[in-house]
């Protein structure tokens, strides 16, 4: 290239059309090259099966799936359980697949170049993008490709129905040991709770209403005997005062000596008891008990003076006889009403004191029902929820029970063919239109980076305007290049082993690229 020279397009063509040997030969031997590499590389058949995914049989709504990892994530799974080393090796041998490669390479190699050359799962990159999905391979020979892509279909069919059976029964196992661990954990709990209300007898918060309400008839009980007592009392206080007046006032009587008769002792204790009242009441209060006791006794002796009153005889004679003998029958009377009074106050108090006791009890239960309570909400709490946890696991197991039968009778999600893998009729590698084209793109581009390097090299000045741009001067007279025979021949011959040269190059390169390494043909696959 000239230097400061701006080329024109006319000027890029004359430079290639100067350069054209350049350019054609390398395109034509890449050409030759890539059309004999393409015949020499041998075919490759694919076969493959084609898979679809179908749904539970049995409505989700009746009978839930136990199987709750997701489709892809599931199919991942399967996959690595299927392009597993022992799996692939099992098929190396069943169909004697890569014998040459079996003999230079080791088996972990080999089963290597399987896994991400030959063998075909789901789309681009293994993706399954819907309900179907392709599982193949590819071999020199198609009917092996057809029979190992069966076996590889029958594989991910069996490995997803062993896994979803194996997946439901683990989880049947699972929730069966955690129901018998919550019933085990119950029953301690309900132990627990028996033995507390056996310790806590009455005092449970659900007997607080029977509590209160046998507090209630035991004070209502309490309260009538009392009443009761105290009116015995008051009778006894009454039968004693008057035994004791008539003990006081007894005098013999006089028959011989005529005179009045005697007067009544209901009368004289009356007027005696209300001068006492009186008294008290000149020292206590009106509401005193002591007062209210006195009024009923003068209550009780006023009905006595008037019953004593009707009974008095009209003449003294007529009962002169007998007044002894009817003064010690009375007091006899008073004396036997005084030990009956006694018996019935013991028993009174007797049962007050059980009424009493009773009362107590039932005040100390209510006032332990709250510290009761609280314990027993405690356990309530844990043994509530035991409970439900324990009916959940007891729902949840059920329901994997179920969906274990439902995947032992293959009635559960499962892969299902629906295009069987054929014998393939037509190879899908080597692309020999496409590794042709890109040879001899490869050989066009070569050429053109030849002769555009020859010509970056020269320096020569062909016309006048490359005299003027590189040196600046005006040109006086044009002199044309004079060569002769020798050598027109000599540069001829000289492009000729160049040209030849770089070409026998390039086809050994490619020859050991291809020989060695073999990638050549995997790239264009």
């Amino acid at each position: 290239m000239i230097p400061g020279k701006i080329y024109k397009p006319e000027d890029f063509v004359e430079a290639a059309w100067r350069r054209r040997w350049f350019i054609v030969l390398p395109c034509v031997l890449a050409s030759i090259v890539s059309v004999v590499v393409a015949r020499m590389m041998p075919d490759t058949y694919r076969s493959a099966a084609l898979l679809q995914i179908v749904p539970q049989q049995v409505p989700e709504d009746y009978v839930r799936s136990a199987v709750a990892v997701r489709l892809d994530t599931r199919l991942a799974a399967i996959s690595q359980q299927i392009l597993s080393r022992t799996q692939l090796e099992r098929i190396i041998q069943e169909f004697n697949l890569y014998p040459e490669e079996r003999r230079h390479m080791l088996m972990e190699d080999v089963v290597e170049r399987m896994r991400l050359e030959h063998v075909i799962i789901g789309g681009r990159g293994g993706r399954i993008d819907s309900n179907t999905f392709p599982v193949g391979f590819e071999d020199s020979n198609p009917k092996t490709a057809m029979l190992v892509a069966e076996r590889l279909a029958g594989l991910f069919i069996n490995a997803n129905l062993q896994d979803r059976s194996v997946f439901a029964d683990q989880t049947a196992q699972f929730l069966d040991s955690q129901l018998d661990e919550t019933r085990r954990q119950l029953k301690d709990y309900e132990a627990k709770l028996e033995q507390f209300r056996r310790a806590n007898p009455g005092k449970m918060p659900s007997e607080v209403q029977t509590n209160q309400q046998g507090l209630a008839n035991a004070q209502m009980q309490l309260q009538a005997l009392q009443e009761s007592i105290n009116r015995d009392r008051d009778r006894q206080l009454m039968l004693q005062r008057m035994v004791a007046d008539r003990a006081a006032t007894a005098q013999p009587t006089i028959e011989s000596t005529p005179g009045p008769a005697q007067p009544m002792r209901a009368a004289r204790l009356l007027e005696q008891e209300r001068a006492r009242l009186r008294a008290m009441q000149m020292r206590l209060k009106p509401a005193h008990p002591d007062i209210a006791i006195q009024q009923r006794v003068i209550r009780d002796l006023e009905q006595k003076a008037a019953a004593e009153a009707l009974e008095q005889p009209l003449s003294p004679e007529s009962t002169s006889g007998g007044t002894a003998s009817a003064a010690d029958a009375r007091s006899s009377e008073l004396q036997a009403e005084l030990q009956a009074i006694d018996r019935r106050l013991a028993d009174k108090q007797a049962d007050e004191k059980r009424l009493l006791a009773a009362i107590t009890g039932y005040r100390g239960r209510l006032e332990s029902i709250p510290s009761t309570e609280s314990q027993l909400t405690e356990l309530m709490r844990d043994y509530t929820t035991l409970q439900g946890t324990y009916q959940s696991l007891l729902t949840k197991s059920e329901e994997a029970k179920v969906a274990a039968n439902l995947e032992h009778r293959q009635i559960g999600e499962q892969f299902k063919v629906i295009d069987p893998a054929r014998m393939p009729q037509r190879p899908v590698s080597p692309n020999r239109p496409r590794i042709i084209l890109l040879g001899s793109m490869f050989g066009l581009f070569l050429g053109l980076a030849v002769g555009g390097l020859f010509e970056y090299r020269d320096k020569s000045l062909r016309t006048e305007d490359d005299v003027v741009m590189a040196l600046a001067l005006p040109v006086l007279a044009l002199v044309p290049t004079m060569i002769t025979a020798s050598e027109r021949k000599r540069r001829r011959r000289m492009r000729f082993v160049l040209a030849s040269s770089g070409a026998l190059a390039f086809v050994l390169g490619v020859a050991v690229f291809a020989w060695k390494f073999n990638s050549l043909a995997n790239w264009i696959r």
